[in-house]
């Protein structure tokens, strides 16, 4: 049997100095259900002893959006970390989708808009300074430039730490560039979802570009608790309802998968999350993965992709066996 390999090292973001665990909490889920981009009900209180779980097993960061239960995730965070009595984690929240009264979702990269959202965030999360203020999504495109001038003023401001961007391309991080650094990028990254590795990757890591993958289990797919059952019976206002990765035909090839991962996971007592997040971890762009937790108990799975790493054989037996099933 291939040995494990190990590391409890912090990793520095991008061009800043922030030391981050390999891992950190990901507060999409927390926010609650009732919104377009929902994961269902939700309770608080699970949710702050999640969080406070993660933080007393290692974790140091935890990354949330303004979005994320329309502004309830952020609020969230803020009384587990009020609650909290050890070292406080960093804090990391993104900008740029706003919503009505109505619940319904708008965009926006205004100076303005901007300004009125991180004042807000601020207030949320009951903080003076938010560590990594991050642009969500690329949209609309026509205003990322002015969006980024906004940023990079908070910074100056000593509002926010440090600045990134979230689900960019290549050719809009050149645009950005040329105004203010980019210390990270938040993209997709699985091993159902590689598409970055071609030419994002390379280019953050070209450009001391730190990267913090979002959905390194593809939201709860690679986990070892999905089941085609299961996927069924998601609540009707779960986004990956409308997910064809979480509907057939690709359900049952991705559960396949996912036994790939249990047998491997089983050499060495971790669970198939965190095969598929060491499998994020292993691509040297990688700074760090963001890894969500919606009860302590799942965060205590998933919590030894702090320290577990895949061995090349490992990595490789992987590939292979994606190319074989067509993934």
């Amino acid at each position: 049997m291939a040995t494990t390999t190990t590391s409890t090292s912090l990793r520095t973001l991008g061009n800043s100095d922030l030391q981050l665990t390999p891992i950190g909490f990901g507060a999409w889920a927390i926010g609650g259900g009732n919104w377009e981009f929902a994961w269902g009900p939700q309770e608080d209180d699970e949710s702050i002893a999640a969080i406070q779980r993660a933080l007393e097993l290692g974790v140091n960061w935890i990354d949330t959006a303004a979005i994320y239960g329309l502004g309830h995730s952020e609020e969230v965070v803020a009384k587990a970390l009020k609650g909290w009595s050890g070292p406080r984690p960093y804090v990391f929240t993104k900008c740029s989708m706003r919503w009505h009264e109505d619940r319904s979702i708008w965009r926006s990269l205004k100076a303005d808009s901007l300004r009125e959202e991180l004042e807000a965030s601020l207030r949320r999360l009951q903080t003076d300074v938010i560590d990594l203020y991050q642009i969500h999504w690329p949209n609309p495109e026509t205003e990322i430039e002015e969006g980024w001038e906004a940023l990079a003023r908070f910074k100056e401001e000593g509002k926010v730490r440090w600045i990134g961007v979230s689900n960019f391309s290549v050719e809009q991080m050149k645009r950005v560039q040329k105004i203010a650094p980019i210390t990270s990028l938040q993209p997709p990254y699985s091993m159902l979802r590689r598409a970055i590795a071609t030419e994002i990757l390379p280019f953050a890591q070209a450009n001391q570009i730190g990267v913090i993958n979002y959905s390194p289990m593809l939201s709860g797919l690679l986990t070892g608790a999905m089941t085609a059952e299961r996927a069924a019976s998601l609540p009707g206002d779960d986004w990956r309802r409308r997910n064809p990765e979480f509907n057939e035909p690709r359900l049952s090839r991705n559960l396949k998968l996912v036994e790939l991962l249990r047998e491997i996971g089983a050499g060495h007592n971790v669970s198939p999350g965190v095969v598929a997040v060491a499998w994020t971890l292993h691509h040297p762009a990688v700074t760090a993965a963001i890894v969500g937790g919606r009860s302590p108990q799942q965060v205590e799975g998933v919590t030894p992709a702090l320290h577990f790493r895949l061995t090349d054989e490992e990595y490789a037996r992987i590939k292979a066996f994606l190319a074989e099933i067509g993934a």
